[in-house]
C-alpha cells in the first residue's frame, strides 16, 4: 500500500529524515513514535507530498513524486498539529471541505445529497452533531481537533496521516478517538499512520510501531517487539518501562468507570 525506499528530507539544508525505508500493508495501523526533535512529524510531511524528499515513497505502487497533488490529496488525508483555518466558517462548512476534491467544479459545485448526507455523518461520528452549525472560532481546543479530524475523514482517503491527534483532547475523547479509528481501518480496510506521544496510547492503537531517533529507524514491527522497553529506554533516555505501568493503570481505571 505504501512503501518508502531511502527517503532523505529535511529544511534548510539541515537533514532530519537520514535514509528511512518501511513499508505499510492496506488496513494497518502504524504509530511513529520517538523523542521531540526525531523527524517525527517531518517524515508525515514527506509521505503526503508537502515537503520536498528524495529516494522514492510510493502509494499504491505508485511514487508520489509522478502524483498531481489533488491526486495525493485524494488518497492521502493528513491532520496537522495546530490545524487552522482563517475563516468563521460553521463545523458543518468546514467538514465539507473535505468533500470538495471529489466534485467535479471542486467549491464551485453544490454539494450533492450524498456529500451532505457523508458530511453529516462524519461529524456525528467524531460526537459533534449537537454544535454542527456553530463557527468553529467558538470551539474548544478539543472540539476543534475533532472538527478537524471529521474534515480528513470526508476526503474517504485511502490513507490518513495523524500528527498527534489526540492533542487537546481529554482521556475520555482520545479513548473514543482510537476505538472510532479501529473501526474505520477494520470496516473498510484503510491505512493509519500516526504521530504519537503517548507510548500507551501508541501500543494500544497500532498493529506496529516505528521507533525514530534522530531521523533514522530505531526499530520498526509489531508490538511485541518494545514490550521489554529496552529500545524505548535507548531512544528517550528515561525508564519508560515504569512510565508505561503507571500510564497503564490510568487507562485500566478510565476503561472500568466507562463500563460502569
Amino acid at each position: 500500500m505504501l512503501r518508502l525506499e531511502n527517503v532523505r528530507c529535511g529544511y534548510d539544508e539541515i537533514e532530519v529524515i537520514k535514509g528511512v525505508s518501511f513499508h505499510v500493508n492496506k488496513g494497518e495501523k502504524i504509530c511513529i513514535i520517538g523523542p521531540n526533535g526525531c523527524g517525527k512529524s517531518t517524515l508525515l510531511k514527506a509521505i503526503a507530498g508537502l515537503i520536498k524528499s528524495e529516494g522514492e515513497i510510493y502509494l499504491s505502487g505508485i511514487p508520489i513524486r509522478k502524483m498531481k497533488r489533488t491526486e495525493i490529496a485524494s488518497r492521502i488525508a493528513m491532520l496537522r498539529q495546530n490545524e487552522t483555518i482563517y475563516f468563521p466558517y460553521t463545523v458543518y462548512e468546514t467538514v465539507m471541505l473535505g468533500r470538495y476534491l471529489h466534485m467535479k467544479g471542486g467549491i464551485f459545485r453544490s454539494p450533492s445529497k450524498y456529500d451532505r448526507d457523508f458530511v453529516l455523518e462524519c461529524i456525528d461520528r467524531v460526537g459533534l452533531s449537537d454544535v454542527r452549525d456553530r463557527q468553529i472560532n467558538t470551539l474548544s481546543g478539543g472540539q476543534l481537533q475533532r472538527v478537524f479530524l471529521a474534515k480528513a475523514l470526508a476526503q474517504e482517503p485511502n490513507l490518513i496521516l495523524l500528527d498527534e491527534p489526540t492533542n487537546h483532547l481529554d482521556l475520555k475523547y482520545q479513548i473514543e478517538l482510537i476505538e472510532y479509528l479501529n473501526q474505520w481501518t477494520q470496516k473498510d480496510g484503510h491505512t493509519v499512520i500516526g504521530v504519537l506521544h503517548d507510548i500507551n496510547l501508541a501500543m494500544h492503537f497500532a498493529d506496529k510501531i516505528l521507533l525514530l531517533s534522530d531521523g533514522k529507524i530505531a526499530k520498526y514491527g509489531c508490538i511485541n517487539n518494545f514490550v521489554d522497553g529496552k529500545l524505548l529506554e535507548q531512544a528517550y533516555h528515561m525508564d519508560i518501562k515504569s512510565y508505561m505501568q503507571k500510564s497503564l493503570r490510568i487507562w485500566e481505571e478510565s476503561a472500568v468507570k466507562r463500563t460502569v
